[in-house]
């Protein structure tokens, strides 16, 4: 991939923490390690959000973000900040600063972003569990090609204090775990009271977003959801866009621009500061937005939004792949990326502008290489898509 490096065993910054923060000796997560991706305050030291020139103007935080606190004091302990793809404005996973976090589970490609380094560390073994975000699919794509759990929580449903923003409209925090039980585990700690309980009996496969995925990740999650059928209920087959993805997409795209200019304008304006590959076209993209543009995205995934809503009503699950492919090798050309991630995008759009709950279960590989499946849940059914993550891990990994 154009502009990126393999820098082996680079999960971690260089301006990283000087020694584990440590959590209490009981408590939920105690005995339990976490990564936390470098856009997340840690008290005595800087966040870097992927760019050097951003670190350099950054003061020592003063104190914990807000979920890097719960997780101490929940017993966690913190091991270490992780690399992010620059600005967070990637699904790549690639940083032109500080290297590509290595895939172990899929050697020699990339790990997916923009919470590269989190999950490239999980992955590894390096840590149980990891915290990174989720604007248009940096949680789901990097679980989905590094063979983790992962979970983009319901927009609102997560202390957001002490976190860089993008996009504040599609900005949540979320978490990657290698194991089921490890993954549910978080859940109550992270996730606020805005609980929505309902059991889950309607199952739909959505048909549309199925045509986005190479055809052996889509055979691989039809396969298992047919080896899951005991546990989940009888599919109804639906197409989620009316019109296709494409509309939303770009509605997405022209919103996420317009507040990520609106985040970062300001300090590339005065600093001027070194972007890599991908992230300058799309930075140089997001200052032309206008207003009127933006105000006019914004009508549409308001009824976007409806729709979706429409749909996923308490006690529904839509069953999509998470990623349209495996993960790219590390040196595919820039356009060939450019093009998976517009087919990111399509998979990803719907639960960003429902402002949905999405997990993504490591169901399987596709040519050696880990492919997930997500499910999209109702609002405030963070913890239903938790268990249903559980109950299904008895069937993960049987295919390859």
């Amino acid at each position: 991939m154009s502009g990126s490096t393999i820098v082996p065993g680079g999960f971690f910054v260089p301006h990283d923490l000087k020694a584990p923060l440590r959590g209490g000796a009981t408590g939920p997560l105690s005995g339990l390690t976490a990564a936390v991706k470098d856009m997340y305050d840690t008290a005595g030291t800087r966040t870097g959000g992927g760019n050097p020139d951003w670190l350099a103007q950054q003061q020592p935080a003063t104190k914990h973000a807000g979920i890097v606190q719960r997780l101490l004091e929940a017993g966690a302990t913190i091991v270490g900040k992780t690399v992010c793809d620059e600005f967070f404005y990637s699904v790549a996973g690639a940083n032109a600063h500080y290297g590509t976090p290595v895939n172990l589970r899929a050697p020699g490609r990339v790990p997916g972003g923009s919470s590269s380094g989190s999950a490239a560390a999980t992955a590894a073994g390096a840590c149980d569990f990891a915290l990174g975000s989720d604007t248009g699919g940096s949680i789901r794509i990097p679980a989905s090609q590094c063979g983790l759990y992962g979970l983009r929580p319901t927009h609102g449903r997560m202390d957001t204090s002490g976190m860089m923003d993008m996009a504040p409209s599609f900005d949540v925090p979320g978490w990657f775990a290698a194991s089921p039980g490890v993954f549910r585990a978080v859940g109550p700690v992270l996730l606020d009271a805005a609980r929505v309980d309902a059991p889950v009996e309607r199952l739909l496969i959505a048909d549309d977003a199925f045509a986005q995925a190479d055809a052996p990740v889509a055979a691989l999650h039809m396969w298992f959801l047919d080896s899951a059928r005991d546990t989940l209920p009888s599919p109804t087959h639906v197409n989620i866009s009316p019109q296709g993805f494409d509309p939303w997409c770009e509605a997405f795209r022209i919103v996420q621009a317009y507040e990520t200019w609106a985040t970062f304008g300001a300090f590339i304006t005065q600093h001027k500061p070194k972007l890599g590959p991908g992230i300058k076209e799309r930075m140089a993209f997001s200052a032309l937005v206008t207003e009127a543009q933006c105000a006019a995205g914004r009508e549409v995934l308001a009824a976007a939004r409806k729709h979706i809503r429409s749909l996923v009503t308490p006690g529904t699950v839509v069953a999509l792949p998470s990623a349209p492919g495996i993960a790219p090798l590390i040196d595919t050309p820039a356009e060939a990326i450019d093009d998976f991630r517009t087919r990111v995008m399509r998979l990803t759009c719907t639960a960003g502008i429902g402002g949905l709950p999405q997990v993504s279960i490591p169901v399987g590989t596709v040519d050696g290489c880990p492919a997930g499946l997500s499910f999209i849940g109702w609002a405030g059914g963070d913890e239903a898509l938790l268990e249903l993550a559980v109950r299904l891990a008895r069937y993960c990994g049987l295919a390859h």
